[in-house]
């Protein structure tokens, strides 16, 4: 079982025009810390999973999953045989 979190931080972030840095400074945390958890390099800890939820005003599972979310435009799309 692949211990994985990811995370739809960097659609966020670009759908609001937020830079890594804006986040990361109203986190209270490294722009690089931003970077990695794009990248899922890094999974936060509980408490700035919430914190990033809160920041962007959405459900913490808007923004983190243990499965992959599906890429966008692959959303409600059925698969034709």
């Amino acid at each position: 079982m692949s211990e994985n979190v990811y995370n739809r931080i960097a659609v966020l972030r670009a759908e609001r025009g937020i830079s890594r840095r804006q986040l990361a400074d109203a986190l209270g945390v490294h722009y690089q810390t931003i970077g990695y958890l794009e990248r899922g390099e890094y999974s936060p800890s509980l408490y700035l999973a919430l914190r990033i939820a809160e920041f962007f005003e959405v459900a913490v599972e808007v923004l983190f999953s243990t499965a992959p979310f599906p890429r966008i435009g692959d959303e409600g799309r059925t698969q034709v045989s």
